[in-house]
């Protein structure tokens, strides 16, 4: 494996164009500026609102800095309130080539879209030219997440991930798992996992806000369509999303945009602190791939029975299909067929095997289908959190 070197020491798996809107006002210009480009990856994130959130502050800013990213172009309309040139501050101090256009100052639509394409086709060659370097599996931060959950995903998909998740771990990577809302129930096997009991009972605490969140909400994070999939009871639900995690001892609780210290398993906290202000923790699974990449996960593997097709900025994303069905009816969508365990066709530790294998080809610059289809969704929504205790992330020998 080989990557590209980063000024902080992480190494990405990709070298990557990003044009960042910073308001919505701001979204059409970027898209037509990162659109249309041969010769290199430039792919479109942005932030919708005008209104200053410091958790939107903080993820732009490690987003933008993840390490497959190897540039950033930054398009404001010029009277939102994010803070544009902190953000432009931070990733030129990054050692990125970085660039801010703002539509008011630039004359407008067209000629704004002239200078960002402008200054992508310059910036493409020199990220070309940048000399990779050895990856190993320790330099790997790899994020899981489920969507489009059926039946199968459980019995199938999720635990492979975790055989995966148990591999690429032993061999010295970071693993991320989330869905705090989707673990409830799950709460003490995680707890007796973990390797302190200060963090133990920090990871119970977590579950137990994320119910007390979709209590008041009035609803769980169990969609129709997981109903029409098979699956019975959020209790059911929770532990196939489970299953994902693998048998590693959880080293580590993070809330998005903390970056793990080192190898080993971590939970990540995906629901907002303090009382419930903006609604839905995630409206949908792209906001959560969004919190697992600005913890620096450079690929994700996604677990689907349903048929979830879609991809993401910045990080590949690893579709592993649990449902055999499903991965007859979308095979160019599909990297990896978990339903071949339902058909007695395989077992959990040789597509466990075989998902660690393709995260090693995709870190040596292998094609996931979504990144193949042209899939680079993006979310990213208002949240608050408040800092990680000291508990969350315990000093290990």
């Amino acid at each position: 494996m080989r990557g590209w070197l980063r000024q902080d020491g992480r190494k990405g798996i990709r070298n990557i164009v990003v044009v960042a809107y910073l308001v919505e006002c701001a979204h059409h210009v970027a898209r037509a500026v990162a659109e249309r480009h041969d010769g290199g990856d430039v792919h479109l994130i942005g932030f919708p609102g005008c209104y200053p959130n410091t958790y939107a502050q903080a993820m732009m800013e490690r987003l933008c800095c993840h390490p497959n990213v190897g540039a950033v172009l930054l398009v404001s309309l010029g009277c939102e309130s994010f803070a544009r040139n902190r953000l432009l501050e931070v990733v030129r101090a990054s050692g990125r080539p970085a660039s801010l256009l703002v539509i008011q100052e630039e004359g407008g639509t067209r000629s704004t879209i002239a200078r960002g394409r402008e200054w992508v086709a310059q910036t493409l060659p020199t990220l070309a030219a940048m000399p990779t370097v050895p990856l190993k599996p320790a330099d790997l931060v790899v994020g899981t997440i489920c969507g489009g959950s059926d039946g199968t995903s459980g019995l199938t998909a999720n635990p492979a991930i975790g055989r995966a998740f148990d591999r690429l771990i032993a061999a010295g990577a970071a693993g991320i798992f989330e869905e705090t809302g989707e673990l409830i129930g799950c709460e003490g096997h995680m707890a007796a996992r973990a390797v302190t009991p200060e963090l133990g009972a920090e990871i119970v605490a977590t579950v137990d806000k994320a119910a007390r969140y979709y209590t008041t909400l009035g609803h769980g994070s169990f969609a129709v369509g997981n109903a029409d999939g098979g699956l019975t009871t959020q209790e059911e639900k929770s532990m196939g999303a489970y299953a994902k995690s693998g048998a590693s001892p959880i080293a580590g609780l993070l809330k998005p945009g903390d970056l793990p210290p080192g190898g080993g398993l971590y939970l990540l906290d995906v629901v907002p602190d303090g009382e419930v202000r903006f609604g839905f923790p995630n409206i949908a699974d792209n906001a959560e791939i969004v919190e697992l990449m600005a913890c620096g996960a450079q690929v994700i593997l996604f677990s689907t029975g349903r048929g979830s097709v879609v991809g993401s900025a910045i990080s590949p994303v690893i579709k592993v299909c649990a449902n055999p069905d499903t991965w007859r009816r979308l095979p160019e969508d599909m990297d990896i067929d978990a339903g071949r365990i339902l058909e007695g066709h395989a077992d959990l530790d040789t597509v466990g095997a075989e998902i660690a294998a393709l995260v090693e080809a995709v870190a040596s610059g292998e094609r996931t289908c979504s990144e193949a289809l042209g899939h680079q969704e993006f979310i990213l929504t208002y949240k608050s959190f408040s800092p990680a205790g000291p508990a969350c992330l315990p000093r290990r020998a």
